[in-house]
């Protein structure tokens, strides 16, 4: 062979091995198309809404679901802080929580769903589910939000909660008002029944007094129960009496050292918002004796410039290690946490320093509070 005819060959090697290679190139870049599209549609189509941010809290995807969560467009949204779809005091500390993660890796929601309050494009604040995830690659981190709206939840449950309210006052006034006065009726009949039979027998006598005594103690027994269906009257010391009760109540009855606190008193006018507050400390108050084995309870409530908040703290055993996890399964927290969510409020679960567990939920009071159209 001439070194012509090779040095044609070698040129026939060489650009057979570049057509290879650019079939190659061209094979991986439609296979990489073809991922990303399938990756887009995936996430177009997602009923949650999706959203990614770097380690600077700037938005860098959005799905089609999260526009219409949302209302606004991807194009408006990428490349602005996610801090944009959340409301005050959030809004303001995004970035201090993100640089907190970032610095300490002390998670507060990355990894763990939970229920937190967005904003709209319109400025109005709904509920909804969070879930964040955290993706590590070569050169930064990127974080993953999985977005669900419950606003239609939340009504159903707030729907289920006054009706379960109604239908507890509605037992507690029949009790009071209608079998009260039944025993009541039978109660003077047997002291009516004791004073005849006193002169013709004794030992009758002092069984009619024995079953008006019993009436009586039935009477007694019975507008307790009525009391605990229907707890806080509509007067505004309502809710510190109904406290009070609660604390007297868990000492006498479970032997454990109960203490309510108010000072100065914290008058609540909203009746339904008093009832909502002692159910939670009820809840508490049962968890802390249930799961806690609690010794010492202490029940305080106070107001600060612009928020009612109650307490209920103990010295049990704390918050077990899988909490994370049995928060979405205790019924107990979520109606808590629901009955928080409906006074547009919060509640957190805190360990104490040295042991137990402290409940605190905090309300806006009525003049603070969002409008209803807002959520």
């Amino acid at each position: 062979m001439s070194r012509a005819e090779l040095l044609a060959c070698l040129e026939r090697l060489k650009a057979s091995h570049a057509a290879r290679r650019r079939a190659e190139r061209q094979r991986a870049a439609s296979a990489l198309r073809e991922s990303a599209e399938r990756l887009r549609a995936i996430l177009d189509t997602a009923v949650e809404g999706i959203i990614t941010i770097d380690e600077h809290g700037l938005i860098e995807s959005v799905n089609r679901a999260a526009e219409k969560i949302f209302g606004y467009s991807a194009a408006e949204l990428i490349g602005q802080n996610v801090s944009l779809l959340m409301p005050s005091p959030h809004r303001e500390r995004h970035d201090e929580y993100l640089r907190n993660y970032l610095r300490t890796g002390q998670a507060k929601i990355i990894g763990i769903g939970r229920e937190v309050t967005g904003r709209r494009k319109n400025g109005s604040v709904f509920p909804m589910d969070l879930s964040v995830s955290e993706v590590r690659l070569a050169d930064r981190r990127l974080f993953t939000g999985f977005i669900r709206d419950i606003t239609e939840r939340k009504r159903l449950e707030k729907e289920i909660l006054e009706i379960s309210e109604r239908e507890r006052r509605r037992i507690g006034h029949d009790l009071h008002d209608g079998l009260c006065q039944h025993l009541t009726a039978i109660e003077l009949k047997s002291q009516v029944l004791a004073q005849k039979l006193a002169h013709r027998s004794r030992e009758a006598a002092e069984r009619a007094a024995e079953i008006a005594r019993n009436v009586r103690d039935a009477i007694s027994q019975t507008r307790q129960l009525a009391r605990g269906l229907s707890p806080v009257t509509f007067e505004s010391e309502g809710l510190m009496a109904a406290l009070q009760e609660l604390a007297v109540n868990t000492t006498t009855l479970f032997r454990v050292n109960c203490r309510f606190a108010c000072h100065p008193p914290v008058p609540v006018q909203d009746s339904a918002a008093a009832t909502h507050l002692l159910r939670i400390a009820q809840e508490a108050v049962s968890n802390a004796l249930k799961h806690g084995q609690a010794r010492h309870i202490d029940l305080t409530l106070e107001r600060t410039r612009d928020k009612i908040v109650l307490r209920v703290s103990d010295d049990g055993c704390g918050l077990p290690k899988d909490f994370a996890a049995q928060r979405q399964k205790g019924m107990g927290l979520r109606i808590m946490q629901s009955r928080a969510g409906m006074m547009a409020g919060t509640l957190a679960l805190e360990r104490n320093p040295a042991g137990g567990v402290s409940v605190t939920v905090s309300v806006p009071t009525p003049d603070d509070r969002p409008k209803e159209n807002q959520t």
